[in-house]
């Protein structure tokens, strides 16, 4: 029966090896593919780093796993990110395939069908506002949810209010100034 505490210095040594080896090839790769690897996440985004993580993973524990394999798969998977998100910001079709869009929450009024289908919640839309330093609905003009699940709060002014939302064509405001 293997020991569970301890197996012999020779993973160990392994781990120890291979581990600041694809620290550092990945630290290379994040620089090789630009800032855009370590922005906020869109899906796309999150799915690629939770695979990276699992490859970093397999490499550190599973002995039938050569660095030279996980390097080269954290590689690819970073070249196709790099593909993916060159093809999208040229080409819309490509966008609408990797990232989903903005959605409206709020336009001076709850937008109930949006927030039921991004399952978001009154409390979370209040929580957006107060951490953008507003402290009621009236002094907001629109929540949107953004593709990557941050908020953007956009507040209202008294001065002049635009009619339309940058980036989401027809997004009104159904509230008079």
């Amino acid at each position: 029966m293997p020991d569970i505490f301890f197996d012999g210095w020779g993973n160990i040594v392994s781990i120890a090896v291979t581990a600041p080896l694809v620290y550092l090839a990945i630290i290379a790769f994040i620089r090789l593919s630009g800032k855009r690897s370590t922005s906020q996440m869109n899906n796309f985004d999150w799915i690629v780093t939770v695979a990276m993580g699992s490859l970093v993973g397999s490499l550190l524990v599973i002995e039938d796993v050569a660095l030279a394999e996980a390097v080269f798969a954290i590689g690819l998977l970073m070249g196709l990110q790099f593909l993916f998100t060159l093809g999208a910001a040229r080409f819309d079709w490509v966008e609408r395939i990797i990232k989903s869009r903005p959605t409206l929450l709020f336009d001076g009024n709850f937008r109930r069908a949006a927030m039921r289908e991004e399952r978001i919640t009154e409390s979370e839309i209040n929580a957006a506002v107060r951490e953008n330093g507003l402290n009621h609905l009236s002094d907001v003009r629109w929540v949107v949810l953004e593709s990557d699940a941050s908020f953007s709060v956009v507040p209202r002014r008294t001065d002049h209010d635009q009619d339309e939302l940058i980036g989401l064509p027809g997004a009104h405001s159904t509230r008079k100034p």
